[in-house]
């Protein structure tokens, strides 16, 4: 039977495109890694990959054989790992998403602090502000601020974060400050867009919910943008007060309409329905909900 070091080594060459960004992936010396290549083709008595200076491509025979095997190794990597939880140890890789902000603000630094309690990790976090297939993306979690789109999900309830309408100075200057939800009609908003518009803004007005229909003439899928288009005095924005609370407190951006806030957004982890969670990330969801409890104060 084939080492797995060396199966790992061929899949890595024809998922990375090239020997030298398969070494970086596994972090192992190229020349071992092209000793692993060589010795399975020779075990196998065809050419697998062939080679060029930039690139790395499966033959026919290599295609075959990858599709193939892949389902395998990632069973017995899966299952070695589940082997060694059950020892104790946390090993494996962990592939996380969360949105742009929320990512580089609290997960990284949470991430990083998890990578120094368990050395066996390997964590990949992605960022972005779309809801994305976590299935279709290979990740074993998500971070999500908000409902989630797709209800099949498995949800975990971290924390609820307070929601805020802001504008900057120089707009209240120029355009005075809405005294109540129904004024933002004749306001600039900065509009939400991304899979679908998000023009209406919910507040409690008179003990109930209620929608306000928003618009204005910027709008952007990115909660960086917002927040830089709503400081230079484009118009009001909605955002979590976490997003934005420094430039609160310099008095760059100012909060409006505080006592018609909702119950703010959920932040919520949710991860495949397939199969129970590995033990890897359940220590992770523990620990970022640890973490989030005590960064977020």
């Amino acid at each position: 039977m084939e080492r797995l070091d060396d199966l790992e080594a061929f899949l890595a060459v024809i998922e990375k495109g090239s020997q030298t960004a398969a070494s970086r992936h596994l972090r192992r010396p190229l020349q071992s890694l092209n000793r692993s290549l060589m010795a399975l083709e020779r075990a196998l008595g065809v050419e697998l990959v062939k080679r060029t200076t930039r690139r790395s491509e499966p033959t026919e025979a290599g295609r075959v054989f990858y599709e193939r095997i892949k389902p395998a190794v990632a069973e017995i990597i899966e299952a070695r790992a589940e082997a060694a939880n059950l020892r104790g140890e946390i090993l494996g890789p962990l592939k996380i998403g969360a949105p742009i902000l929320f990512a580089s603000s609290y997960v990284a630094p949470i991430v990083s602090r998890f990578l120094k309690l368990y050395p066996n990790v390997d964590v990949e976090l992605r960022a972005s502000d779309e809801q994305v297939d976590l299935v279709a993306d290979g990740l074993d979690i998500a971070v999500r601020i908000g409902d989630s789109a797709d209800e099949s999900l498995i949800a975990r309830r971290l924390h609820t974060l307070r929601v805020v309408i802001v504008g900057a100075p120089s707009y209240f200057a120029e355009h005075g400050r809405p005294q109540h939800p129904v004024d933002l009609e004749r306001h600039a908003c900065i509009v939400r867009a991304g899979a679908e518009l998000v023009d209406k803004w919910p507040f409690r007005i008179d003990g109930g919910l209620q929608s306000i229909r928003v618009h204005g003439r910027f709008r952007s899928n990115s909660a960086a943008s917002i927040r830089a288009a709503a400081r230079e005095g484009t118009g009001l924005a909605r955002l979590p007060l976490w997003q934005i609370s420094d430039l609160v407190t310099q008095g760059t951006l100012a909060i409006v309409l505080p006592e018609f806030e909702t119950e703010g957004m959920q932040i919520q982890l949710v991860w495949p329905p397939t199969r129970a969670p590995l033990e890897r990330v359940r220590r992770f969801s523990d620990f970022l909900a640890s973490s989030l409890k005590t960064d977020l104060l």
